[in-house]
């Protein structure tokens, strides 16, 4: 994204914004102001982002919006305190909110800030001399925010990764498969927790229907149905990030952060947060900037509790490509390689507690393996998918014993190679 000259950002197109319908309405009926044509009296009492104030400002026309923004993600950041809050203690609260205010909270965005302008945090600037626009810019707008990671994935800014298909052949930008709800938030009474709770959307069966479990003649769809999600099979190298630490600048006063690393990866973990509505067993997982000492120049042992999250964790990463090195083939997960998979190896030993959830302990077993097991019989419907090792351990009702080389398993084992009969 091109910096803007100064003129630039604060010129107004009067004839383009005249014909619309917000340029129908005076300048001080927003923005405030005193009508004068010296400069200071002029801007006696300015209101220089009415959008902050969305009840004030925007609820007359756009109702359904405004009631539901205030606990949306872009308003709340919801998902920063969600992953604070287990990390931390309620005597640091105050710590870590003189933390957030300086280095996190000025990714809080308003209306003004996806459809009138860029982001104050990237610059800010009008987009279009004030013209509205309902669908925002995508380079100047979504990725100027979620650029990092997401927009490079997705633009295929990352040497030597493809752009995200759906952006290069397709040239869909975000709003297509990011629909207004999910950005100005489902009207919920609560505020959203992360922006993996709820429901899924979007879903990528949305639009690809015959991917889903029954849906078409694909073996591999229709084999994995909710083991894994999509992208596990579709997504490729996507950028992960280690030991992010603040603090503020003695020589300028201003709050900067900066990171040990950042790093290419594509590791399959277990899903840390399986749900109905995400009821995979496995996901790719990104390494997040996080480390026990990431707010130390706030205060001491602020994120005492550091090891109730993964520093892995579920991701969804914008670099979908149909055919990628691990759907290459069969053996590429199923081969005994664990090249693909997050195993104990990969993850730092201070961070092996955090991530027990995530790692995968035993790779998934060959194919001439699981391509012979016996099935469950039908009769196994009525039993709980947690339970079989509880009889085919030691043999009781008896069920048979299972082989010395599947010690190791777990319940959840089971259930990929023995299938229930029909």
């Amino acid at each position: 994204m091109a910096p803007l000259e100064p003129w630039e950002k604060v010129l107004v197109n009067g004839e383009g914004f005249g014909a619309t319908t917000h340029g129908k309405t005076a300048c001080t009926n927003c923005h405030g102001g005193t009508q004068s044509t010296d400069k200071d009296t002029a801007h006696t009492g300015l209101v220089a982002s009415p959008s902050a104030m969305p009840e004030k400002y925007c609820a007359e026309c756009h109702a359904e919006q405004t009631a539901a923004y205030p606990n949306s993600l872009h308003a709340t950041q919801q998902g920063y305190w969600t992953a604070i809050d287990a990390r931390s203690a309620p005597e640091n609260h105050p710590a870590l909110e003189g933390m957030f205010n300086n280095h996190c909270a000025t990714c809080h965005t308003s209306c003004g800030e996806c459809h009138v302008s860029q982001p104050a945090n990237v610059g800010g600037g009008l987009f279009s001399g004030h013209v509205f626009e309902k669908t925002p810019p995508m380079t100047r707008s979504c990725t100027a925010c979620h650029g990092s990671r997401v927009g490079n994935e997705y633009l295929g800014k990352n040497e030597g990764v493809a752009g995200d298909v759906h952006f290069r052949e397709g040239r869909m930008n975000c709003v297509k498969c990011h629909a207004g709800a999910d950005l100005h938030g489902e009207g919920l009474t609560e505020p959203q927790s992360s922006r993996y709770a709820g429901a899924e959307t979007p879903e990528c069966v949305d639009c690809h229907p015959t991917a889903a479990p029954g849906g078409d003649s694909n073996p591999m769809h229709q084999s994995h149905g909710e083991a894994l999600s999509c992208q596990v099979c579709h997504s490729v190298t996507y950028t992960s990030c280690d030991s992010c630490h603040v603090a503020v600048s003695e020589k300028s006063g201003k709050p900067f952060y900066e990171t040990s690393a950042t790093y290419s990866t594509f590791l399959i973990g277990r899903n840390p947060t399986q749900s109905d509505e995400r009821p995979y067993r496995y996901v790719p997982v990104r390494h997040v900037p996080v480390d026990p000492e990431s707010y130390a120049y706030y205060g001491e042992n602020l994120l005492s509790n550091f090891n109730a999250l993964p520093t892995w964790v579920y991701s969804t990463p914008h670099n979908i490509q149909r055919n990628t090195p691990q759907n290459a083939s069969c053996d590429k997960c199923h081969g005994g390689d664990s090249a693909y998979f997050l195993t104990a190896d990969k993850v730092k030993p201070e961070e092996l507690e955090a991530n027990a959830s995530v790692i995968v302990n035993i790779l998934p077993p060959a194919v001439e393996k699981f391509l012979g097991a016996p099935f469950q019989p039908a009769s196994h419907v009525e039993h709980v998918s947690n339970s079989c090792t509880a009889c085919h351990a030691t043999g009781i009702r008896n069920a048979p014993v299972y082989p010395e080389d599947h010690s190791a398993y777990r319940d959840e084992n089971c259930i990929s190679c023995h299938k229930l009969q029909k």
